[in-house]
């Protein structure tokens, strides 16, 4: 990974990584239910969208409720949409301390390794990135979103006991994804974003250090994606030394490219509903070349969705957003 991050660093032209799996659970004629409880499922939609789109790399379902449910958080997975965690499973320093670390064959966690698995070894001709959940995000889906943002200030120390155990469990959980063959892992930290730069620096920064000092090497890279920052932690992102920064729709791009060291690649960030599931493919080829012609001399821009694309997202858009990329790169 450290060699392609040096190959998109040294290429004149662009290259294409939007965050998507949906698409290709409807190309393999499966439901989002099928594809996050069956590895074999979830690795046929992600080879369906190798053998269709000239993808710079291939990533898994941005699921942010595997890592909760293997601590015992209780889910719900309808048909055709991503599981949701639907109640807190911690609420005070007992349950905190009461909390175990959980296993990896805990819940769902061995159908995505598995996906992860055949994947790296059926996809050569192009990274594979897996995915998971950042430590605060999920500290966040077991001690509950709002309440964890009011604990911050009047219970830190039970909210770093937590963090320390959900930074355990991912630590466990990226060395295995790594262990299965993948190039990277899309680290999913959208709770961060909610943090000023301070906060992120407290409750976000350290623990998603730990988890990168633990698996980023030439052959690993850890991309920190964070769709909740507006701009204003972009800082404290960089400090977690991630290779890699993933940014949402919210941030503007030229601003970020400015706080982010010319040796880490920025990614991002194109509307996944706005454009891509609402748009035209006029509008989406649009968007496309524009963010690319306000980037123009930011080698290391990689020009990605902002999220995970949601289910139905047209191909007419995908196609015009893979068309747009390669018209600006001739």
């Amino acid at each position: 990974m450290k060699k392609w991050i040096e190959e998109v660093l040294a290429s004149e032209k662009r290259i294409a990584l939007p965050i998507m799996t949906h698409p290709g659970i409807e190309y393999v004629g499966k439901t989002v239910r099928e594809a996050v409880t069956d590895g074999e499922v979830h690795f046929a939609a992600i080879k369906a969208l190798a053998e269709r789109y000239p993808s710079a790399a291939c990533t898994v379902i941005m699921d942010l409720t595997v890592e909760a449910e293997a601590f015992g958080a209780k889910i719900l997975i309808p048909e055709e949409e991503i599981p949701t965690v639907t109640e807190r499973l911690v609420s005070d320093a007992a349950s905190v301390e009461a909390l175990q670390v959980p296993s990896l064959d805990a819940g769902r966690v061995p159908e995505y390794l598995k996906a992860n698995r055949l994947a790296a070894e059926h996809i050569t001709d192009r990274p594979v990135l897996a995915g998971c959940i950042g430590p605060f995000s999920l500290a966040g889906r077991l001690y509950d979103m709002s309440e964890i943002m009011v604990a911050i200030y009047i219970e830190p120390d039970v909210i770093m006991a937590l963090l320390d155990k959900c930074t355990a469990f991912l630590i466990d959980y990226c060395k295995a994804l790594k262990a299965t063959g993948v190039a990277g892992v899309v680290m999913a930290e959208p709770a961060a974003g909610l943090l000023s730069n301070e906060d992120h620096q407290m409750y976000a920064t350290p623990y998603v250090k730990q988890i990168v000092d633990a698996v980023q090497d030439d052959d690993f890279t850890v991309i920190l994606h964070n769709c909740g920052n507006t701009g204003q932690c972009t800082g404290a992102m960089v400090e977690t030394g991630a290779a890699a920064m993933h940014f949402g729709n919210l941030v503007d791009i030229p601003q970020a490219l400015t706080e982010v060291p010319e040796h880490m690649l920025v990614m991002g960030n194109l509307d996944p509903v706005g454009i891509f599931k609402q748009g035209t493919p006029e509008q989406v080829a649009a968007a496309t070349t524009d963010l690319l012609e306000k980037t123009r001399g930011a080698k290391n821009f990689v020009i990605s969705s902002g999220c995970d694309l949601p289910p139905a997202v047209p191909e007419a858009n995908l196609e015009a957003f893979f068309g747009a990329v390669e018209a600006y790169n001739k």
